[in-house]
């Protein structure tokens, strides 16, 4: 494998960086306002089931000491 020095790799970083196209400030917040509803709907989900479980075991074994 060819060794690239330092000055040359920078400028490949720096142009391969400007081919990004980066979202809008716009599509960020709504991005992360989806991703935090997700995490909201998947924590309760999970909260629900391991209530459940924990109903259904108690049921089964009595409760814990």
């Amino acid at each position: 494998m060819a060794r690239t020095n330092p000055f040359t790799f920078l400028q490949q970083v720096r142009s391969e960086t400007a081919k990004v196209t980066w979202p809008s400030r716009r599509e960020t917040m709504i991005s992360t306002i989806m991703v935090l509803i997700m995490v909201l709907i998947a924590s309760v989900f999970f909260f629900t089931v391991d209530q459940i479980y924990s109903w259904v075991f108690d049921l089964i074994f009595g409760p814990a000491r």
